[in-house]
């Protein structure tokens, strides 16, 4: 039986509560305590301090007042509520809605992302929503303002798994949209051509990103555990489907998946991206360690 800490972060008691706000709030606040406040300086609304003007300031950032006080330039500095500006990108395609237990991969990339974005606003940092099947489904930009968690959880409450995978179209179209570099989060169980995936998340790279994996897999993915007759049919597509005993391509079966999963991991490491392999069973704390310790 799971403590009532472990159940914070246990996917399946999760899944079942109906509030996402609580469900991120759970996972966040069992994670983190005491998070400090960014002192980085940039541009907001909360005045941090003045400092004299030097060449190549810009002029829009004097302040005026203190010019016909002083008979000094100076410029404000502000604290910054957008250190870092993070697109999180989910996978919303027919695939995700498999489940072998309690939680579909949908079910939970959508707590992970929403836990992700919880964190990431409440560092003050900027946070961003992207949904997609084989096309864009809906963008909403980073921002780090207050209230903004509201309407990202709305759209991921409203969304639908929907649509075939195309992870590596969607990568490419969503990079060539992003004017500046930030963090690129993407959650997705990465059914897709391997290599299509990764020159998408190098087109990231290649533009100065950061990126994180998070590649989200029912264990019966990895495993195929079943026994005697079964029958295996296309989330996707419904009229694809085969009749086949388990136990007679299990070994072909796992290492397909196994070479396809060694593929995209080397493919990361090789281009620095962090790539993260997570069960639909892995606590939900597991995974923003990868997030925290990346922000380190």
């Amino acid at each position: 039986m799971a403590t009532p800490e472990q159940s914070y972060f246990d996917p399946a008691v999760l899944a079942r509560l109906s509030n996402l706000h609580l469900k991120a709030r759970w996972v966040v606040e069992g994670v983190m305590a005491g998070l400090h406040r960014s002192r980085a300086k940039g541009f907001s609304v909360e005045f941090e301090q003045h400092r004299e003007y030097a060449p190549g300031d810009e002029i829009r950032r004097i302040d005026w007042k203190a010019l016909g006080k002083l008979d000094r330039y100076f410029i404000k500095e502000f604290e910054d509520e957008s250190n870092l500006r993070t697109h999180l990108l989910l996978d919303v395609s027919g695939s995700m809605d498999y489940a072998s237990g309690e939680v579909t991969k949908f079910e939970y990339g959508c707590i992970l992302v929403a836990s992700l974005a919880y964190l990431i606003l409440r560092q003050q940092d900027a946070a961003g929503l992207t949904t997609f099947s084989d096309r864009i489904d809906s963008q909403l930009p980073p921002k780090a303002t207050r209230g903004y968690m509201v309407e990202l959880l709305q759209r991921l409450e409203a969304e639908t798994t929907r649509g075939e995978t195309n992870v590596g179209k969607i990568l490419r179209e969503v990079a060539g949209g992003i004017r500046r570099r930030g963090l690129v989060v993407l959650v997705s169980d990465l059914l897709d051509d391997a290599e299509s995936v990764l020159e998408g998340l190098r087109m990231f790279r290649y533009k100065g990103n950061d990126v994180l994996v998070f590649h989200v897999m029912d264990e019966t993915e990895m495993t195929l555990p079943f026994s005697g007759n079964t029958r295996f049919e296309d989330i996707e597509d419904p009229k694809l489907r085969v009749t086949a005993d388990p136990k007679a391509i299990q070994a072909e079966y796992r290492r397909v998946v196994n070479d396809h999963i060694d593929t995209l991991r080397s493919g990361c490491h090789e281009y620095a991206i962090d790539y993260q392999l997570i069960s639909t069973a892995t606590p939900l704390d597991q995974a923003l360690v990868s997030y925290l310790s990346w922000r380190k």
